[in-house]
């Protein structure tokens, strides 16, 4: 048989071999690399009809990428005022102990709320600047040390 021939013979049973090279296509795999012929042509077939709706998809996570990170400063900086809030309210009630001013047990039990949750926050978030109330704070842990020690809070 020369090659006439064989050229002969496909074109004669062209649906035939046809058959032959799908149905081969389908259950051969060369081994190292995994060839799989289907899901290549699948993927093609995916991007040119989807293709739109996958760019609005990206776009749509990008998106959502930026409002993540926008929440998350919004998120940051609300945390960080509140902790202010609570050295303010530290640093406001310690001044007052300066200038003499007496306080109830529920007052003392108030301001060390505050002192904890003051310490908590800057020991999880240590970039943040927490050194500015460590006297306060230990003036009033002081102050509040000797009310119950002599019994005498207002």
């Amino acid at each position: 048989m020369n090659l006439i021939e064989i050229k002969e013979l496909l074109s004669a049973n062209s649906g035939t071999f046809l058959a032959i090279i799908a149905i081969a296509m389908t259950l051969i795999e060369i081994t190292p690399i995994k060839v799989n012929p289907w899901s290549a042509i699948a993927k093609w077939f995916g991007k040119v009809f989807n293709g739109e709706v996958l760019n609005k998809l990206d776009k749509m996570e990008q998106a959502q990428a930026e409002t993540r990170q926008k929440l998350d400063d919004h998120i940051r900086i609300d945390d960080e005022r509140n902790a202010d809030l609570h050295r303010a309210r530290i640093l406001e009630f310690n001044t007052g102990l300066i200038r003499g001013l007496r306080h109830t047990e529920e007052d003392f039990n108030e301001i060390l709320y505050n002192i904890k949750f003051y310490e908590t926050y800057c020991g999880d978030h240590p970039e943040y600047q927490n050194n500015r109330a460590v006297h306060a704070i230990k003036n009033i842990e002081r102050v509040y040390d000797e009310c119950m020690k002599n019994h005498d809070f207002l």
